[in-house]
């Protein structure tokens, strides 16, 4: 199984948002050199976060890694022009020499489609349209296509093309049945976001994607799944706890405010750090354990686990991924092969 990590790289508002993103290339450093997988920058257009355009980001990582995967996490397909998605990321796949991956999804966050244009009426059409474009230009240098959102292309020449063929998409969701199954009519792998409630409820999402993939006769070698969460990793399980909740419990309740929810407790907390809980918060056995389990319902072939989240410690983080990588990853990949 792949192990990877993924941040939206959180700022303080009004903070200083060029450091925030030289903290960020550390943070691709980290993980390429503890062994780990894949790495993962999100999309967002706020003031709390500081990456509006993750391949850029990833590109300045390409330069200081040397084997590690770089990939959106995500790229809000539906506001952006798949034309310029495609050769950005096929820029960064040539920068890195084919470790470059895009993750696509609708964004959890809407204020991209009234910046750039875009009514919120047709937030899934958008989406559709545009992945339609997306996969088309993977497949050939020249293209004709008709669209009803974004204008046509009548023999287009799409440049550069990338190292990997064809440059991976895999298409993130949050629970939506008709996106799951759109991946798998597709040949796409999945990326599920769990950020709350019991992890083992989103188990028929997969089951779902893998009846929806037989049906469409896709070959089961393709129907890759990962699992994206909120975790952190300290020497110690208390001090994991006592580091991740008061940045993390920030975030959750700006947010929760944003979008009607109850304040989070630290009992809460508390609970979701348990077994059944969905944060991924321990010692390195005790991650390491909750992720073996976590394979057991799900299968899944990779999982990404956000740390970085809020106003964290930069240092903190630093060590968490390296712990990620050299404590946990090797049980992991242990009880998985």
């Amino acid at each position: 199984m792949e192990i990877g990590v993924y941040t939206f790289a959180d700022m303080k508002p009004g903070g200083d948002a060029g450091l925030r993103l030289r903290q960020l290339v550390e943070e691709m450093e980290v993980p390429d050199q503890a062994g780990l997988d894949v790495f993962g920058v999100g999309e967002h257009h706020r003031a709390d976060y500081a990456v509006s355009s993750p391949a850029v980001a990833l590109a300045a990582g390409a330069s200081r890694t040397k084997n590690i995967r770089l990939t959106s996490a995500v790229t809000v397909l539906s506001s952006d022009d798949p034309v310029r998605v495609f050769q950005q990321f096929s820029t960064l796949d040539g920068l890195s020499n084919g470790r470059a991956e895009i993750m696509a999804g609708r964004g959890s966050f809407i204020e991209s489609y009234p910046l750039f244009g875009y009514n919120l009426d047709d937030y899934d059409a958008l989406f559709g349209e545009k992945l339609d474009l997306l996969l088309k230009l993977r497949d050939a240098e020249r293209i004709t296509w008709n669209g009803a959102l974004r204008p046509s292309l009548e023999n287009a020449a799409i440049y550069p093309r990338p190292v990997q063929n064809p440059l991976p998409v895999w298409i993130a969701v949050g629970g939506t049945p008709q996106s799951v199954v759109r991946a798998a009519s597709l040949s796409l792998p999945l990326a599920l976001a769990i950020i709350g409630g019991e992890p083992s409820r989103f188990a028929p999402f997969f089951d779902l994607y893998r009846q929806a993939g037989a049906r469409a006769n896709v070959p089961s070698e393709k129907l890759k799944t990962s699992l994206n969460m909120h975790g952190f990793v300290a020497g110690t399980t208390e001090e994991a706890r006592d580091i991740f909740f008061p940045p993390h419990s920030e975030v959750m309740n700006r947010i929760g405010r944003e979008r009607g929810w109850g304040p989070q407790s630290r009992a809460q907390f508390e609970t979701s750090c348990g077994p059944r809980g969905h944060l991924l918060i321990g010692n390195p056995e005790v991650v390491a354990e909750k992720i073996i389990g976590l394979h057991r319902i799900f299968r899944n072939d990779r999982i990404m686990v956000q740390m970085a989240i809020g106003t964290m410690p930069h240092d903190k983080v630093l060590k968490a991924i390296e712990l990620m990588g050299t404590k946990v990853a090797p049980m992991v990949r242990e009880a998985t092969s």
